[in-house]
């Protein structure tokens, strides 16, 4: 997912979206570990997505704090 569009979502549906990579991300790591997985380039684009999902929404939490 894009950052712009991440920057849309407020942060229960970044919190849905982080939840969703995560579990993208446990099967393919059950996929690599049972060596059904070919392409190990995914593992290190889905942990990408996920950091970059967990920035944004901390982002997003510290600027409605501030806006408190």
């Amino acid at each position: 997912m894009n950052t712009t569009e991440l920057r849309q979502k407020d942060v229960a549906g970044l919190q849905t979206e982080v939840k969703e990579l995560q579990k993208a991300h446990f099967g393919l790591r059950m996929q690599k570990a049972t060596q059904q997985l070919t392409n190990l380039s995914t593992l290190r684009s889905t942990r990408r997505a996920i950091a970059r999902a967990k920035t944004i929404l901390a982002e997003t939490i510290l600027k409605q704090e501030a806006k408190k």
